[in-house]
């Protein structure tokens, strides 16, 4: 009986200690996951320890031990799963499976000015997100009722939220007694920051959100989404909110495509309301519109550098390094078609000051342009842009790729020492000795279309439209002024035209008036017609 319930005891205590290992370590019961794989192996050192104690060491020599079939049998299950785990680990690796990983991203060729259309200045990304960061802190130094129990999480997710390029972040408490105190009524807001226009908001919820990071026990959403879905391995999570602005958790689901362990994609996405924890579950391929980042940006980048460097084998990616191309270090974000795509340039594996291209990477459906467009890598056009205002001592923020009169073209923001964005520079990617700088987004673009034109990369349209010649008695003539100058603008009988006419370009125009008779030859224009020539002089 005595040994019966010392059984039973060693039983509750294998049971409690797995317990408590599961709910802090929140493994997935699931063969692909590495930390399965140490829990079971965990389990059977535990096993073993027990039956080692039970025997008792004094009783039970060691040389006794070894002889032991029980011993034997629970080393062996050690032994094979670290021999199962060590395979799969190299059956699973590139070394193997050089020609699978290289076709894990399928690589389209792109048209630059089809697929990137000309931004408004209002949708340009101005921030990157150490400046979203420092908005947003600002903004939440001013709300008084809060500062002292919050603080912002450090997600700063970038989404397009209503065709506006947004990052957005959750409140988080700011420490353990704080939660205490605070985590019946939920996190009662998030921080929105338009990245174009710079504004910050702070967004009350009428709810506040019970499931997050910062959340303990069963509402911390790792451990809500775990014992919902105990075999899901999950990527990155991200927080993004709907077109109505109702926070969300976008976790997406590993899918192991090579062996036990490798070539992971991603296989479906679980939604969660942050605020009810209710979740939903999808296919990748039946993801809403509107979420944007089901592929993480590190993970989109090691597949293409799978994709450029395994094209001829494992072997050449190390040794020979026969048409190896990787991403350069760093990337931005691009908002194309209500989808975030992460951008990264391609450059050679040897890591010389130039690229061979740029790739576009979709967040939500993983597909992939490349564009070959040679010229200089992201670190040259910065320190190009730093050259620029060195005497002011600014650093570059990583380029954003824009297209500019049809040119590629990097956007770099400018930022002093306390992290504050101070002036913009535009870089031309294939002539990338072409700098503007400005301390308006409008003033640098004005500057760089100069620089255009003066080193031949754009030329002036040729007008087309035919000249044209009125003659009449001038019917109605008023003064305005544009930018500064005086303009007369004139009608004359038999026309329905109005014809600007600057007092700077022919002064003269000043001496007539209704009921004179005037000859004029113009170009038609869009609101008013283009003169030329007044009563035959030349304007």
């Amino acid at each position: 009986m005595k040994k019966f319930k010392r059984n039973i005891i060693i039983a509750v205590i294998v049971i409690l200690l797995l317990g408590i290992y599961y709910y802090a370590a929140l493994p997935a019961i699931n063969i692909h996951s590495t930390e399965f794989w140490i829990f079971l192996g965990a389990l059977i050192l535990l096993i073993a320890a027990l039956f080692i104690k039970k025997k008792g060491l004094s009783s039970y020599e060691l040389s006794e031990l070894r002889k032991s079939k029980g011993l034997k049998a629970i080393m062996g299950a050690f032994a094979a799963v670290v021999i199962v785990y060590l395979i799969g680990a190299l059956l699973s690796s590139p070394i193997v499976n050089a020609d699978k990983y290289q076709k894990l991203l399928t690589v389209e060729n792109g048209e630059f000015t089809e697929d990137i259309e000309e931004l408004s200045f209002d949708q340009i990304p101005l921030l990157d997100r150490d400046s979203a960061t420092l908005l947003g802190n600002r903004e939440m130094g001013s709300m008084v009722d809060m500062v002292s129990q919050f603080e912002i999480d450090e997600l700063y997710s970038q989404i397009n939220y209503q065709d506006r390029p947004v990052r957005v972040s959750p409140l988080k408490y700011a420490d353990i007694i704080k939660w205490l105190t605070n985590n019946s009524d939920g996190i009662p807001a998030y921080v929105k920051i338009d990245m174009a226009t710079q504004d910050t908001e702070l967004v009350k919820l009428e709810e506040g959100m019970k499931y997050t990071t910062s959340d303990h026990f069963n509402r911390n959403i790792y451990r809500h989404l775990r014992f919902r879905y105990p075999t899901y391995i999950f990527n990155d999570l991200s927080f993004e909110v709907d077109d109505e602005g109702t926070p969300y958790w976008i976790c997406p689901v590993k899918k192991f495509n090579i062996g036990l362990f490798g070539g992971v994609t991603i296989g479906r996405v679980v939604l969660c309301n942050a605020i009810t924890g209710e979740t939903q579950d999808y296919a990748i391929e039946d993801v809403p519109q509107w979420i944007d980042r089901a592929y993480s940006a590190d993970l989109l980048v090691e597949l293409y550098d799978y994709h450029g460097t395994l094209q001829h084998g494992f072997l050449n990616s190390v040794f020979g390094q026969k048409d190896c191309l990787v991403t350069t270090d760093g990337y931005n974000y691009l908002a194309i078609d209500d989808d975030v795509w992460v951008y990264t340039g391609v450059t050679s594996i040897t890591g010389d000051q130039s690229n061979v291209g740029f790739v576009l990477m979709n967040q939500r459906t993983m597909e992939t342009r490349y564009y070959a467009v040679e010229g200089a890598t992201e670190q040259s056009a910065m320190d190009s842009a730093e050259g620029q205002v060195q005497n002011l001592k600014y650093k570059a923020t990583f380029p954003l790729l824009l297209n500019i009169s049809g040119e590629p073209t990097y956007f770099i923001a400018l930022k002093d020492d306390a992290g504050l964005v101070k002036m913009y520079a535009m870089v031309n990617v294939q002539k990338y000795q072409i700098v503007a700088t400005g301390d308006t987004v409008s003033a640098c673009e004005e500057a760089y279309t100069a620089l255009m034109y003066q080193n031949g990369i754009k030329e002036v349209e040729e007008d087309t439209r035919d000249i044209q010649t009125v003659t009449g008695k001038i019917t109605k003539i008023a003064q305005g002024v544009v930018d500064g100058n005086s303009h007369y603008y004139i009608m004359v009988e038999g026309s329905d035209s109005i014809f600007d006419v600057s007092v700077v370009d022919y002064i003269d125009v000043v001496r007539f008036d209704v009921g004179d008779e005037v000859t004029i030859e113009y170009k038609e224009g869009e609101e008013t017609e283009t003169v030329l020539s007044m009563n035959g002089t030349d304007i």
